[in-house]
Parts: structure tokens; C-alpha cells; sequence
């Protein structure tokens, strides 16, 4: 059985992490001042690409990934669709954060296979729980050989039905205010439904992260003068945004967009 890698301390996690963020910062604070803030094309970034010599450097500096995490990574990035789960250092992030804030109980909506719940599961202690929404009971099982080589399969509750139902059930359940993180990443159809629930599901303090929703909003700017729209037009996100940057619940610290390397 493969033995977990040894963690850091949270002191010398925060300073690798810092370390990493700093300099990714110091970069795009460069590029920044070298191209106009809005360009408009999908290549703008403040990360370099991901085969530059700078980002392997930061990232084999900073990562510190579980051999069973790592192989889910490779394994679903064989799959269709795979390189839609968080990158590494995305996960590194997050479970980081869970640590710091001394996470027993998280919520992850989209496990495809399961990396993301896995990385939560891990950051978790024994005795933690990661409820993990999907609607696809194939992905998940192609993960769960994994889970359980990193003796953390016991920690992921999965449960395969619309995301909505499981919060929904949560709440009548009387759980409310008894998570510490929430992640989404499943359909952006449901995501303002998703946010409203999770915020009621987590406890004071809590973290809730939204991946991609930032294109989704740069994608409704550019849309404001569009003469054609449908049901699924990005300008919806707008006011949902609006919502959230306003919410007198949440610090003006906790919106924040984790942006990623150019492919």
C-alpha cells in the first residue's frame, strides 16, 4: 500500500504557498503593465503557460501532491472531458485553506472522478467528511480505487443525484451552519440555486469556491450589446454576481478569481 507523503507544517505550507502566489502575481503585475487590462481574447492571462520553464519551477516548488492524488490526476486526463477538474495547484489551494481553517466537513458538487473530493478528503482529519455530488455513477467508480489506496474512501460520501436534491436534504436534515468549505463545480445552469444553499450549509467562516465562473462573466460583458439572447445568455450571470460581490454575509476578501495557466 502506498504510504502518504509527509505533510507540512501549515507555517511552511503558507510559506510555499505565498511564495508561489507571490511570484505568480509578480508576473502578471508584469505582463499587466505590458498589454491593455482588457484585451478581449480568451489567450490573456496572468499566468504563464504551463510548458514555461517559470510555472514548472513554481509548481515543482510549491507541490506537494499524494502519490493516489496525483495518479487520479493522470487517470482523469486520459478521460473525455478530464482536463475540465481543477488543476493541482487549484486543489493544493483549496486544501490548504481547509487546514487552515481546521475543515471536518465539506461539500464538493461535480466529483467526476473524484480528484477534487480526494484532495478535500485528505486535508480533512480522520474523522472528516466530504459529501460529493454527481449524477454519473460511472466517473466516480473509476476514482474510487484510488480513494481507497489513500485510506481515504471511508471520508467521501458520495451521493449520485442532482446536486440540488443532496442540498436540499442536507438542509431538511438539519445541517445547516455544519460546513466548513463548499466547492462548486458542476452546472453553471444551477449555480446562483448552488451558491444560495451552500451559504446556508456552511458555518461562519467557512470558504466557498465557484470554479470558471469568470469567463462565464467576461462572456456577459461582451454580450450587453448583443441584439440575440436565449435561456442560457452569460448576461444571467451578471446580477447573480452583483449579488454576491454585495452580500453583507461574506468578507470582502472571500471574491476571488483563481485564474490558470494558458494550454
Amino acid at each position: 500500500m502506498t504510504q502518504p507523503v509527509p505533510r507540512l507544517s501549515v507555517p511552511a505550507a503558507l510559506a510555499l504557498g505565498s511564495a508561489a502566489l507571490g511570484a505568480a502575481f509578480a508576473t502578471g503585475l508584469f505582463l499587466g503593465r505590458r498589454s491593455p487590462p482588457w484585451r478581449g481574447r480568451q489567450e490573456q492571462c496572468l499566468l504563464p503557460p504551463e510548458d514555461s520553464p517559470l510555472w514548472q519551477y513554481l509548481l515543482s516548488r510549491s507541490m506537494r501532491e499524494h502519490p493516489a492524488l496525483r495518479s487520479l490526476r493522470l487517470l482523469t486526463l486520459e478521460q473525455p472531458q478530464g482536463d475540465s477538474m481543477m488543476t493541482c495547484e487549484q486543489a493544493q489551494l483549496l486544501a490548504n485553506l481547509a487546514r487552515l481553517i481546521q475543515a471536518k466537513k465539506a461539500l464538493d458538487l461535480g466529483t467526476f472522478t473524484g480528484y477534487s473530493a480526494l484532495a478535500l478528503a485528505l486535508a480533512l482529519p480522520a474523522d472528516g467528511r466530504v459529501v460529493t455530488c454527481e449524477v454519473e455513477a460511472q466517473p466516480p467508480e473509476l476514482g474510487r480505487p484510488l480513494w481507497r489506496q489513500a485510506e481515504a474512501e471511508h471520508k467521501i460520501d458520495l451521493r449520485l443525484k442532482p446536486a440540488l436534491e443532496t442540498l436540499d436534504e442536507l438542509l431538511a436534515a438539519g445541517e445547516a451552519g455544519t460546513f466548513d468549505v463548499a466547492v462548486v463545480d458542476a452546472d453553471k445552469e444551477n449555480c446562483a440555486a448552488y451558491y444560495e444553499r451552500c451559504l446556508q450549509l456552511l458555518r461562519p467562516g467557512g470558504i466557498l469556491a465557484v470554479l470558471r465562473v469568470m469567463p462565464l462573466l467576461l462572456a456577459a460583458c461582451s454580450c450587453l450589446h448583443s441584439t440575440v439572447s436565449s435561456p442560457a445568455s452569460p448576461l444571467q450571470w451578471r446580477p447573480w454576481w452583483g449579488n454576491i460581490t454585495s452580500e453583507s454575509q461574506l468578507s470582502p476578501e472571500a471574491c476571488m478569481s483563481l485564474p490558470q495557466p494558458v494550454s
